[in-house]
This record gives structure tokens, sequence and C-alpha cells, in this order.
């Protein structure tokens, strides 16, 4: 029986993207699936090598049947990562559209009833006055404050079985690396 791999997808925002990147670069057995936005946004912050690092194989939304998704229902997957995710890919999520790669994944995931692992760009608020610290391409850091639809959209999707809403970067760390863990001692 073969090894089962992590699924690592990436959608259009620069919020965390780094920390991603840095976190797929020491884990192993992954595979990134690539928003059309995503890999916009990596050029665009100048992160392309950042992922190449990474050594994983690599998939781009460029067939607009999200073709790669098949790959669920071969069983090659123990868990689904979303991270960083968009509040418009949560809200597509959240309302259970699939016209993306990552949301076709996100409910194929769910069909073939592999664990998903969202890290929600917008989520609880990380400052007192509402506001994110986001990393910008053009400036080092901005504010960004999260509409009550972007917040009322993580809460609904934390609400979907098989489905972990993480609102920190250590805390996916440490959810995704227990998924690691629990499925190495499977196997």
């Amino acid at each position: 029986m073969q090894k089962q791999r992590l699924a690592w997808a990436i959608t259009g925002s620069g919020h965390y993207l780094r920390e991603c990147l840095d976190y797929l670069q020491t884990i192993e057995n992954v595979d990134i699936y690539l928003s059309k936005a995503a890999a916009e946004i990596i050029k665009q912050y100048g992160f392309q090598m950042q992922l190449d690092a990474t050594g994983h194989k690599v998939y781009q939304d460029k067939t607009a049947s999200s073709v790669p998704v098949e790959l669920f229902y071969e069983g090659k997957y123990h868990t689904l990562v979303i991270a960083p995710a968009t509040s418009n890919t949560v809200a597509k999520m959240a309302y259970g559209f699939s016209d993306s790669l990552v949301t076709n994944l996100y409910a194929q995931a769910g069909k073939t009833r592999v664990p998903s692992i969202v890290f929600a760009c917008d989520t609880v608020p990380e400052v007192e006055k509402g506001a994110i610290i986001s990393e910008a391409p053009r400036e080092h850091f901005v504010q960004v404050f999260p509409r009550g639809i972007d917040l009322e959209n993580v809460k609904k999707l934390a609400t979907f079985e098989s489905t972990q809403v993480m609102d920190s970067i250590n805390m996916l760390q440490q959810v995704v690396n227990a998924r690691i863990k629990a499925n190495s001692e499977h196997m």
C-alpha cells in the first residue's frame, strides 16, 4: 500500500504566505496546489524561490474541471490543508461552491472523508483595534480589517464535518504535525 501524502492548497493571500512556505520546507510527502491567484501572488511577493525550495510537486489551477482532484478518489491523501485561505475561498467553501481548483479540492476531500485544515486569513483580529497586520508586496506590512461577513463565513466553515479552522500559524503547524504523526504511526 502506498504511503498517503499531505495535500496543501495555497490561495491568493500574502497573509502568512511566507510562514506557510517556510513550514512547507520542513515537512515531507506533500503535494502543493496553487490557485490561479496564488501563482500570481507568489511571483508578486518574490516567493518563487521559496516555493521551489520546498522540493514538493506543485499543481496549478489550469483546467476547468480541476483534474488533479482525482487523486482524492485514489486515496493518495490523508489530509488537505488550505493555507493561507482568502476570504473569497472561505466564503465559497462555506456555501458549497466548488468552482476552482482549491474549492474543488475541499469538496472532494469532504466527499472522500479526508479531513481538512483551513488557515483562514480573516479570523479573530490579532491586535486591539480589530486589524490584522499582513505582509504586502510593496509595503512591508499593512493593516487589514476583516469584515463581519468574513468572520461569519469563517465561523460557518468551522462547523463543517471533518474541517478544522485555524486562526494562527502556530496552531496550524501543531495540528498539521499531529496529522502527519498520526498518519505515519498508522502505516
